[in-house]
């Protein structure tokens, strides 16, 4: 039997027909919103006889293949002469540079459903109509053609003859996908404690289509743990794809590298890495138009070729193998992955390519992600990047600005930034200089203001050349954009606070509780596993990512190291803000201590910047510095600098070497360096973020809904970075190492708690007198 391939009449005719240039510069955002309203009201003026959104569907044998074609055509319009496929497209441009021939994709399109609806009815000739549609003015525009059945067959079978090799290719792989996972064993001679359970759940998990929420101790293997039952799942049909979603690149590395290890013991499949587009760009300046990139320049005519090339020689398509491609075919190496991901077994990048409605993979069709799972990597971040992505804020120079920029140039979008301009400055009278308000209600004042200056910016951006530069504005669009859009989120789960602070003033759509919106965006998926060695206490963390205690499943992993691999000692000293003057020589030198009683590598981690600076200052006063190696983390590090910092932990260093860092940095999350290069961890202080105005807001909102809000706002968040600090030791069976903890507050409540069970066996530790030291 014929293989048969599933495909839409969209996706057929975008692959046949794909042609011309990226052109990123500028679209209108609220063209999928008006182009529903578009729809409806061209297809309120059909007749009685008329039918819209008509469902179609048809087979054709080509190539060794039986494509199966389907899709929804927008209009049929009956007559006694003749049957009508209205095909209506909605645009903010102007429609008299809209000609016959301007959109070929778009007539494909409608023939497709023409031939579709002749060849289930017996008609020998079809009319094929395109419907344009100013969205801002209903102006109508409309295009028509006659066309034979014969005509229309051929054109369709034309369509699936360009479309066959890219279906032989993928029914290729996924037979070799398949096969290849039956025959796969476990990477490992044997499963590490725990590590057989928890792959077990999180296949189970993917199975009853639930969510799982892991608590999987550092060093255990969570990665593995995770990818493997995905691809098994994979293998029995349950999945057709799955994201393995991270906060940080290392974590991606570590993800990479596991499925290279599977492909080592003969996987075969499609995995692609997603790199931020500023990353990749190969341009000096990143601007997305064929003027100034050659690689958007006609990136649709050459895109195709690309794919077909790079799928059929590589599995594994990490950045620098996209990087060769793109180079290759003159393609634009972000828009290649992300036109590679749709095609991808495996796709790994970051959260918000599923769960940041400006950012996600929107071509993800519904079917597509009822086989697909998400699995998404110390998840624990994901609690402030929902914060951030679900939040939207306005500065009023940014208005300003526009205003004097376009008074004599355009004058309603002028007097449309003024307004705004104009609400600002009345909003900080009311404030009161350098303070701040908080309100839980949505300003439409405001909005209404931002929906006439979007409408104005739109009008004045779609006539500028490409080549114009219209940065500013188009910033401020976009801004306005998100600012909307967010508000249409607005619910009890939100504030708008206005603050006038150092850089200016600002009006913020703050979201306190983003797990109603994580739920939302996670919908439809088959299956979703939130796993973090830090994912503790587990219940806040099911509340705070959207889970159901009733119906989501859970699971905690004990740690699979023996005791005697790691010594803890605690060091009861203040680091309280007020106290910090008073304790920091006491606390650099119990660093000093504990490398000169087991020398070796060490981290020392910090709750801020300046904290971590002022210690180190101690600390190279003291006499045993001539003794030891230091460096410190900078603010703003590049990748080239970050991994300089980590190549200096290395087993053979002739002398001790202390990394002085700050917890929730980049350096206390994700990294490994196993056996000798690093002997020991030194956490200062319980991590509590800094008391500021955002985060009583949300103490007080949490507090407002029956829970403890302190703990929710500051003390929760800032254990978690303690235990990734310290969750840098022991990742190995062969690891040991020492942990020194340095606050009164782990003898209390509730810190103790939020120990792990492992470091409970502290010994308390004390200081010599200094001339005994000396």
């Amino acid at each position: 039997m014929s293989h048969t391939v599933q495909i839409s009449v969209r996706a057929l005719v975008e692959y046949a027909f794909r042609s011309g240039s990226i052109e990123s510069g500028f679209r209108t955002s609220q063209a999928l919103t008006d182009g529903t309203k578009a729809h409806l009201k061209i297809q309120k003026q059909y007749g009685e006889k008329d039918q819209k959104e008509v469902f179609l569907r048809t087979e054709i044998a080509g190539s060794g293949m039986l494509f199966a074609i389907e899709g929804r055509c927008d209009g049929l319009l009956v007559s006694e002469e003749d049957v009508t496929v209205d095909e209506i497209k909605s645009t903010s441009g102007d429609l008299h540079v809209i000609a016959d021939d301007t959109y070929p994709v778009h007539w494909a399109q409608a023939k497709c459903y023409a031939y579709m609806y002749a060849k289930a009815h017996g008609l020998s000739r079809m009319r094929v109509q395109l419907t344009y549609v100013q969205v801002n003015t209903d102006e109508q525009k409309r295009f028509a053609q006659d066309a034979s059945f014969e005509e229309l067959e051929g054109f369709v079978l034309r369509l699936v003859e360009a479309y066959a090799p890219y279906a032989a290719l993928m029914h290729k792989h996924e037979s070799e996908r398949t096969e290849s996972i039956k025959a796969l064993p476990f990477p490992f001679e044997s499963y590490r404690e725990g590590q057989r359970k928890f792959a077990g759940t999180v296949y189970k998990t993917i199975a009853d289509g639930r969510k799982l929420f892991a608590k999987a101790p550092t060093g255990m293997g969570k990665t593995i743990s995770t990818l493997f039952p995905a691809v098994k799942a994979m293998g029995e049909g349950l999945l057709q794809q799955f994201f393995y979603l991270t906060a940080k690149t290392i974590v991606r590395t570590a993800a990479e590298e596991a499925l290279g290890l599977l492909c080592a013991k003969g996987l075969h499949v499609h995995a692609v890495t997603l790199t931020a587009k500023e990353k990749v760009c190969f341009q000096t300046e990143m601007r997305c138009t064929k003027e100034h990139c050659p690689y958007a320049d006609g990136y649709y005519d050459r895109i195709n070729g690309a794919l077909l090339d790079m799928l059929a020689n590589e599995t594994l398509m990490t950045r620098p193998v996209i990087e060769s491609y793109a180079r290759k075919h003159s393609v634009c190496p972000f828009e290649f992955a992300l036109d590679a991901a749709y095609a991808a077994d495996a796709v790994i990048c970051d959260y918000n390519y599923a769960f940041d409605p400006r950012v996600s993979l929107k071509r993800l069709f519904e079917e597509q992600k009822r086989r697909t799972a998400l699995l998404i990597d110390e998840a624990h971040n994901l609690v402030d990047r929902a914060r951030e992505m679900y939040s939207s804020e306005l500065n009023k120079a940014d208005f300003l600005a526009i205003q004097r920029e376009y008074k004599t140039v355009q004058p309603e979008l002028h007097a449309a930034a003024k307004r705004i301009n104009s609400y600002f400055i009345e909003a900080r009278k009311q404030a009161g200089v350098g303070k701040m308000t908080v309100t839980t209600e949505r300003p439409d004042e405001l909005n209404a203001m931002l929906e006439t200056f979007a409408a104005q910016a739109e009008r004045h951006l779609i006539a500028v050349p490409a080549n114009a530069d219209s940065g500013q504005l188009l910033d401020t669009y976009f801004a306005v954009q998100s600012f909307l859009r967010i508000a249409k989120l607005y619910d009890e789960r939100y504030v708008t606070y206005s603050e006038d602070a150092r850089d200016g003033f600002r009006i913020k759509l703050m979201c306190l509780d983003p797990s109603y919106l994580l739920k939302q965006m996670g919908k439809g998926y088959r299956s979703q596993v939130f796993f973090s060695a830090t994912l503790s206490p587990l219940g806040y963390f099911m509340d705070m990512l959207g889970g159901d205690k009733e119906d989501d499943y859970s699971v905690s992993i004990p740690s699979p190291f023996s005791s005697d691999q790691l010594t803890v000692e605690l060091a009861p000293l203040s680091t309280r803000y007020q106290d910090r003057d008073r304790t920091k020589d006491a606390i650099a030198r119990h660093i000093r201590r504990v490398v000169a009683e087991k020398p070796g590598n060490y981290f020392a981690f910090f709750p801020s910047y300046a904290y971590m600076n002022s210690v180190y200052e101690c600390f190279m006063e003291l006499e045993i510095t001539d003794a030891v190696d230091t460096i410190v983390q900078q603010t703003a590090m590049t990748e080239e600098e970050r991994e300089s910092y980590l190549r200096r932990f290395q087993a053979e260093n002739e002398r001790p070497l202390i990394g002085f860092a700050v917890m929730g940095g980049i350096f206390s999350e994700g990294i490994d360096l196993v056996g000798d290069r690093l002997k020991g961890v030194v956490v200062v202080g319980v991590g509590l973020p800094q008391l500021c105005a955002e985060r009583n807001l949300l103490k007080d909102f949490f507090d407002g809904g029956g829970k403890n809000g302190y703990d929710y706002a500051y003390v929760y968040p800032g254990m978690n970075k303690v235990l990734q600090a310290g969750g840098r030791l022991i990742r190995s069976a062969t690891d040991r190492g020492t942990l020194l903890l340095i606050d009164d507050r782990y003898l209390k409540q509730p810190y103790n708690r939020l120990l792990p069970a492992e470091w409970k066996h502290y010994e308390l530790a004390g200081l010599e007198p200094e001339s005994e030291l000396n």
